[in-house]
Formats: structure tokens, sequence, C-alpha cells
């Protein structure tokens, strides 16, 4: 586990707190300099808590942050946040999907009055009720000490302002609470020495327990974790709720359902910028997660695939027009629907129309393709442009779909586990060149083969790994070699670094 350095303008600072090792002052740690391989090693593993005043530009406290950053740490808070925490208009920028929660907030009765000021440290506050919010600031501007003056106009609340705290700001019942919330955000550093010997990365494994159809089941997970540590990664289950501890970590692994305006995107992206080793990367997001942008790729690159075209709400065109070289039935389909989510079969135009009619209210544009019915569909698992698994999904029972959601409960098909040299080639083949459009991230393909004819239906950026189905065939080796990707790409940018 990486060792840890609580950066202060002087140690009397910390006169309130138990002492600790971890403590070093801001002239000490200014003063630094790691010459040597050895100690510019240990310097690269350190996470850094800044706690210093003077953070506006080139203050001392800036100054922490922005060495930490050149000396390869992660350190909080960022150059990058001290700069928008000091422009009111980056501030807005980042914090204007605050008004939603601000206005629940006022109907519930949590605001009161016409002003408030909320103290927030590491992303909890001592205001009953307000909980979510301090999550939501320290989440989009991740700085361990923050005030927000909160104002009424005209019976909206906004905020008016957002500036960082000092430890001296602290006083009586706030200093147990910054106390409590310290030890709570950084109990991932604070290991014993034994443990921190033990591991040489940290990873983040980003889940949802309450998902109903999460990418990978408890046993996977576990399996995850145990492969981790064997190659000397500690891995860490963690939710959306930590998305203020990412710099703690080395890699981040996404094993929640993705999507683009969601929680997801947004901590791969601050994973990313923090210099985490990131799988689903924010760009494998961006571009799998939406069928419209994978059918125009798949067209554009001469990848085999379904035919079909787009339509767009608000085109006056006859819909017969657009799609009378298709033939029906038909598969309509919403851009970023997942597990046979916002996909419908259409016999007719008229069904066509009406579904289509029902979809357009939330997406401006539609894929539709020819339907292609076989008894199951390939999904061929690829890694850094190596295949890991190849699994047929059978369609559920009395369906067309892999997963059922017409009745109360989803039903999903059975499925078979095959070595990748029992899958024919070009399967394989097609898979490949569709990743090769991607990136070098984690993928599941689907494929459907009819005969000779072989077509890619899309590509999963968060492909299923579940215990008992994907690993049939490699157990836990699988997950060994998922790990060791991330371990060589860990190991990569300590080489570059060095």
């Amino acid at each position: 586990m990486c060792p840890l350095r609580i950066v202060v303008d002087r140690l009397a600072d910390w006169q309130p707190y138990y002492p600790s090792e971890d403590l070093i002052t801001a002239e000490a740690y200014l003063s630094l300099d790691p010459r040597h391989r050895a100690a510019a090693e240990g310097e690269r593993t350190t996470h850094v808590i800044n706690l210093c005043g003077e953070l506006d530009y080139l203050g001392t406290g800036y100054y922490v942050s922005l060495l930490a950053q050149a000396r390869g740490q992660r350190v909080l808070p960022t150059v990058e946040t001290l700069n928008e925490l000091s422009r009111k208009a980056l501030i807005d920028l980042q914090l204007d999907t605050l008004a939603p929660l601000l206005g629940d907030l006022a109907r519930h009765e949590r605001l009161a009055g016409d002003t408030l000021t909320l103290r927030v440290m590491f992303g909890e506050c001592r205001e009953p009720g307000l909980e979510r919010l301090a999550r939501k600031l320290f989440e989009r501007l991740p700085c361990p000490l923050l005030e927000a003056r909160l104002v009424r106009r005209h019976d909206q609340w906004r905020l008016a302002r957002l500036r960082p705290l000092t430890l001296r700001d602290l006083v009586g019942e706030e200093q147990d609470a910054f106390a409590a919330a310290l030890n709570r955000h950084s109990r991932q550093v604070w290991r014993t020495p034994r443990a921190r010997r033990r591991y040489r990365f940290d990873l983040a494994m980003l889940v949802e327990p309450t998902e109903a159809l999460p990418p990978s089941n408890r046993g996977a997970l576990k399996a995850f974790i145990r492969a981790g540590r064997r190659l000397g990664i500690d891995v860490s289950l963690i939710t959306r709720k930590d998305a203020g501890r990412l710099a703690e970590f080395d890699a981040l692994f996404i094993r929640e359902t993705t999507a683009l305006d969601h929680h997801t995107y947004r901590m791969a992206r601050r994973a990313e910028h923090e210099g985490l080793v990131v799988i689903d990367a924010p760009r494998d997001i961006l571009r799998c997660t939406n069928k419209v942008y994978l059918h125009a790729l798949l067209r554009a690159r001469g990848v085999p695939a379904p035919d079909g075209a787009l339509l767009r709400r608000g085109d006056r065109g006859p819909l017969a027009e657009r799609v009378g070289h298709l033939g029906f039935p038909l598969v309509l389909k919403v851009p970023d629907g997942a597990f046979s989510r916002g996909v419908v079969k259409v016999e007719s135009l008229e069904a066509l129309e009406r579904e289509a009619a029902r979809l357009f209210r939330d997406s401006a544009l539609l894929l539709v393709q020819e339907w292609l019915p076989t008894e199951y569909d390939w999904r061929i698992g690829v890694l850094d442009g190596q295949v890991l698994f190849a699994s047929r999904y059978y369609m559920a029972r009395g369906h067309w779909q892999i997963y059922d959601h017409s009745g109360g409960r989803v039903k999903s098909g059975g499925f078979t586990t095959h070595a990748p040299e029992e899958v024919p080639p070009a399967v394989i083949k097609a898979a490949l060149k569709a990743c090769r459009l991607i990136g070098d991230g984690l993928y599941g393909v689907d494929l459907k083969q009819a005969g000779e004819r072989v077509v890619v239906i899309e590509v999963n950026d968060n492909p299923n790994i579940d215990a008992g189905i994907e690993d049939s065939v490699l157990g836990r080796g699988l997950y060994e070699r998922i790990m060791g990707v991330f371990l060589s790409r860990l190991e990569a940018q300590v080489r570059q670094g060095s």
C-alpha cells in the first residue's frame, strides 16, 4: 500500500489531533529532493493530502500540490481543482447539475432561511439531511476542506460561493468531525507496514451492490480480488460514493454497467485525469455505449454488420422509403440500451411508426436493422487485442432476445463457453477487427452467425464476466490474465516515470 503524507503549514496546526508519523510541514515537503532512484520510486507511490493555506495561484499550498503532481504523486486537491476553485465561472460549470438536488432538498425542507453556510470535510458534513449535497460538492471539486455558501433568491436556491478552508478555520466539534472524516477517507492508505510491503499497487473496483444485472457476480468479484493480490495488486471494492477517493488508487476497474450521462463515465474521466490505469477508459465508454456510433463506425471501416439505417426525429420523409430496402421484420434500437433493453422487434410499417414515435421521446436518433434470427449469439471477450473467452448466449425461451424483459422478472437463455480454437475463424477475425477500431481495452463483441455469414452486432465496453459462465474454460486464469494486463500497464507507468 502506498505511503501517506499530510502536509500542513505548521506542526502547531495539528495540535488538536493525534500525533502522526505521516505529518510534514509545507516547508519540509517543498525542500524534499528525491534525486536517488530508490527515493524517487518511494515518492512516486506517495499519496499527499494538502491541508495548507495559501492555495491561491503560486501560494505555498498551491506549490505543494504542484510539486506533488510533478513528482508523480496522488495529491488532494490537485492543481486543476485549485485553479477551478479560484475561478467562479469554472465552479459554476462544474456544479451546474446541482440545481435539481437543491430543489429536492428545498422541497423536503432541508434548506431553511435565505442563506446557509455548509462546511464539507472529505465529502462529509455535520448538518443532517445535507449529506448528499456535501458528497456532490466533493465529487465535483475534490478538496479536503470546503465551505459552501447557499442563498435563496425568488424561491430558488443556488451556490453563491465555494472556497477552500484551512485547519485553523475549524473549531470545537468541527475538529472532531474533521478527524473522523479524514480517518474514513484515508482508511485505505493507513495500513500496517506489513500490508504496505505486501502489495505494490492499489486497484479500485467500482461496483453497484443493488444493480439487478451487474457485469460480474459476487463469485467473479472475489476471483478478481484474489487474482489481483496474487500479482501484488490490492483490490478494493468501491461505489459511486467513493468518487472523491479515486486519487488514493493506482488503477480503476469498472464492474458496473456504464453509460455516458452517468457517474461511471465521470469517474472514469476523473481517474484518467488523475493518472490511473482505467478499464473501462472514458474513450471506450464513449465509443461503445452508443449503437448509432458503432453502426456508422463498422460500416465505414468495412466490418461485417447487419444492414440498417438511421432514423432522425423530425425527418419529414416517408418512413417507408427509409426502410424499404430492408424488409420486415426489423429491429429498432435506442442508441444506448443495454441487456436487450431499448430494443424492439417490429413486424410491420405501422408497428415501426408506433414504436419509433415512442422511442423518439428519449432520443433524436434511432437505429433500425435487419432481423437476423439465430439460436444463439457469439460473445467474444477481448482484452489488449487478445481473445479472453468465447461464449454462446442462447435466446430466452420463447423469445427472440437473450434477455426477456416482457414479464415481471427478467429471463435469460442458457450459455456455453468454448476455447477460442473451437470458434469458427471468421467469428474471431470479425471480433478482433471490430475491437481494433475501438482501442486496447476490455470488450465483449456480440456476433451472429448464419451459415457462412458472420456479422458484428455490437461491441460492449463492459462485458459480463461471471463466475461459472465466462470463466468456464480458463477458470481462475481468466481473472489472472485481466489483472496481469493491469499489472503490465502499471509497471509501464512506473518505467515511464523513471
